[in-house]
């Protein structure tokens, strides 16, 4: 790890007041165990750090088990305020009142003297109410979706700290930590906190462990390393419960999540040569089941762990007549940059997550499309 950016980044944040700590649309274990480790370890040292995310699929639900900070946004509203400027070198304002009316909010201003002239008014944007933001498990800005499509001028007033272990990461903050031999991001969090000689509690503990865990299916991804296991080790010295943590993420899912799971199991179809994995799901199995499009993530993540020889892990359901959505995990990190930009123009890739839609067309038609497209990028 370079020692100048870990320099830039503890003189940063002996100095910010009030961090934003941002993280991709839909997070996962590793974006969330360093969210949080984040959060608690700011809030230790002084500061008043705030979690922002959008969540649509409301994967969150799945760490309920950690502890939860106080300060969590699933948006950006009020992040800043705006202005009404007047110039009163000739004529002083001497009353200001609002009303709301009408789905109206109305300003009543009333001058020292006759009317306002209008070139002595100006509408302009207030300052961020953040000082810092840091960007956690994001190779660009686009993987935080709504958030950044919102609010992308944050990204340029405000100073960025970019952290993230992914070979494709676009090195958009003005701190840049990335690693990419990490095992995770979480993995980098646990470095730069202990370098800061901080005392790792349990509540850190288990967040780091969890993102840890979560990012090498524990730990039996190739991406593990003797350090990724050193780390676990220290973690649970710090009283991190690997087994609860376990539990939690791989064996603890409710009935209707299993019986979906088993439904789409049934039907599951088997690429050799792209290494595809895909299956399709009708209304009827959500609704026999009782779940939602926002588990499929979920259950993508269970087939994948019986398919580790699997590159792509799809699977498409209608959302209204003539519109299939799709979500197509990617194991194969090389494939991801050219899948975002040759595959589907409309889709949105978070992480190793790539959620699209497609219209006018039917599940049959969608299935052929995605599976040839893949097989044309693949070879």
């Amino acid at each position: 790890m370079s020692i100048e950016p870990l320099e830039q980044f503890n003189k940063i944040i002996t100095d910010t007041k009030n961090p934003l700590i941002l993280l991709p649309q839909n997070p996962d274990g590793d974006s969330v165990g360093s969210g949080w480790a984040f959060y608690f370890f700011l809030k230790k040292i002084g500061s008043n750090p705030t979690i922002a995310f959008h969540d649509p699929l409301n994967n969150i639900y799945k760490f309920d088990f950690l502890p939860v900070p106080k300060n969590i946004q699933k948006d950006m509203l009020g992040a800043r305020e705006f202005i009404l400027s007047f110039d009163t070198t000739t004529n002083k304002i001497i009353n200001i009142h609002t009303e709301e009316k009408d789905n109206q909010t109305l300003i009543y201003i009333t001058p020292e003297h006759g009317s306002i002239d209008p070139r002595d008014f100006s509408f302009v944007p207030a300052k961020f109410k953040y000082d810092l933001l840091i960007c956690l498990n994001s190779p660009d800005k686009e993987s935080f979706g709504k958030i950044f499509e919102d609010n992308p001028d944050i990204f340029y007033e405000i100073p960025v700290i970019n952290i993230d272990h992914h070979s494709n990461n676009d090195s958009f903050g003005q701190i840049n930590i990335v690693e990419i031999t990490a095992s995770s991001t979480s993995e980098i969090a646990y470095s730069i906190i202990k370098k800061n000689n901080f005392k790792l509690n349990k509540k850190l503990s288990d967040c780091l462990l969890t993102g840890i865990i979560d990012a090498t299916n524990s730990f039996q991804n190739e991406s593990t390393t003797p350090y990724s296991l050193k780390i676990a080790s220290e973690l649970m010295t710090n009283g991190a419960n690997q087994q609860e943590i376990i539990r939690h993420l791989y064996k603890t899912q409710p009935f209707n999540i299993l019986k979906l799971l088993g439904r789409i199991m049934s039907k599951l179809k088997w690429d050799s040569q792209i290494k595809l994995t895909w299956a399709t799901v009708s209304i009827e199995d959500f609704v026999q089941s009782r779940t939602e499009p926002k588990n499929i993530p979920t259950i993508l993540n269970k087939i994948k762990d019986h398919y580790s020889d699997g590159d792509f892990f799809l699977i498409l359901y209608p959302a209204k007549e003539k519109t299939i959505h799709g979500i197509l995990k990617i194991a194969n990190l090389k494939m991801l940059k050219k899948m975002n930009s040759e595959l589907f123009k409309n889709g949105v890739l978070v992480g190793d997550l790539y959620n699209f839609k497609m219209e006018n067309v039917t599940l049959n038609e969608a299935e052929k499309f995605c599976t040839e497209k893949i097989k044309s990028l693949v070879k």
